[in-house]
């Protein structure tokens, strides 16, 4: 369909090295780091600033 035909890239062990080599290349670059999808950690400082605003929000008079 796209690209050359298995039986023409395997015609000789260059092709097919060749192939495989993109193949893998591929597969390298299109895998992310760890460092790119692991989220970011909060600290307890950020949390407990948090906590306290959500405390604001509850204590504060309701109209």
């Amino acid at each position: 369909m796209f690209g050359p035909s298995i039986f023409s890239v395997f015609r000789s062990r260059w092709r097919a090295l060749w192939w495989a080599g993109s193949i893998l290349l591929l597969a390298y670059c299109s895998v992310p780091a760890a460092e790119e999808t692991a989220a970011p950690q909060a600290s307890a400082s950020d949390m407990a600033a948090v906590a306290d605003a959500l405390k604001a929000i509850d204590e504060a008079p309701s109209e």
